[in-house]
């Protein structure tokens, strides 16, 4: 298991087709580490889940957790990150720079994703996010690290280029076979 970066960023946002909140971690360098649906936020899924997708990605637990004000936060959130070893650090109420990586990430899932479909249900959005996530860690490229993915992949070239389209041809992965 690869140790965690030393802080995961995390916040709750809403999105709206029906009702829902996502919850979503992002840790250096640039990785969408986890990604969440629910329709009620409850704390006592929310950490467990945020610590499983972390842990599937083979991360060990975080030092820090840089986390929102969300009231899903309370004294039994916090004292359960500290049995877990991890140190609690909520952002100031309004200042979205103090969570950068996230701000920029959920401007990302909004733009790039949630803003094109009309959601079913939570099964489909949650699938929908699934393939995002997969399509921002291994395809899409990034403008930081010499514009490659943050799981790294070598470069094809030679043979004729081929498309596949990803979210119903919202994004496209050009390959050469």
């Amino acid at each position: 298991m690869v140790p965690c970066a030393g802080e995961i960023s995390s916040r709750l946002f809403l999105v709206q087709q029906p009702l829902g909140r996502c919850r979503c971690a992002h840790s250096k360098p640039r990785r969408l580490g986890y990604l969440g649906v629910t329709s009620h936020a409850e704390y006592t899924h929310e950490i467990e889940a945020l610590l499983k997708g972390l842990r599937q990605l083979g991360y060990g637990a975080p030092r820090y957790l840089i986390r929102d004000r969300d009231q899903i936060y309370g004294a039994t959130v916090t004292g359960r990150l500290r049995a877990m070893g991890i140190r609690d650090k909520p952002v100031a109420p309004a200042p979205p720079w103090q969570n950068g990586f996230v701000e920029r990430l959920i401007g990302s899932i909004r733009r790039e994703c949630v803003d094109h479909f009309i959601v079913l249900g939570e099964a489909h959005r949650r699938r929908i996010l699934r393939t995002y996530a997969g399509y921002y860690n291994v395809i899409r490229t990034h403008p930081v690290g010499d514009k490659d993915a943050p799981v790294s992949r070598p470069v094809q070239r030679t043979g004729s280029i081929k498309s596949h389209a990803i979210l119903g041809s919202l994004h496209h992965h050009y390959v050469r076979i």
